[in-house]
């Protein structure tokens, strides 16, 4: 299994509380960092998982069933060069 590393923000920037971290991580959102930034509520993710896919969509399941909706998935270029490198057929 890789590891695979996003930020999945959050619907309608609700507040980061002890109450809402403790509610995401008891959703299987363990290995994912919760913060804020300028009111954006935003979960970092280093999720393992057999493919990008999957991480992603196993993340996302796990954030509505604490009670949220994502709004954005975003991943820094060189992970998403990296990702793509290693399931494109060599040329």
């Amino acid at each position: 299994m890789a590891t695979y590393e996003f930020t999945l923000t959050l619907s309608g920037s609700p507040e980061l509380t002890e109450e809402a971290a403790d509610r995401l991580f008891a959703a299987g959102c363990d290995d994912g960092t919760p913060g804020t930034c300028n009111g954006v509520f935003s979960i970092d993710f280093h999720r393992e998982a057999l493919s990008l896919e999957e991480a992603i969509r196993s993340a996302i399941a796990h954030v509505k069933l604490a009670g949220y909706e994502v709004a954005r998935i975003e991943m820094e270029a060189e992970a998403v060069a990296e990702h793509a490198t290693s399931v494109l057929p060599a040329s």
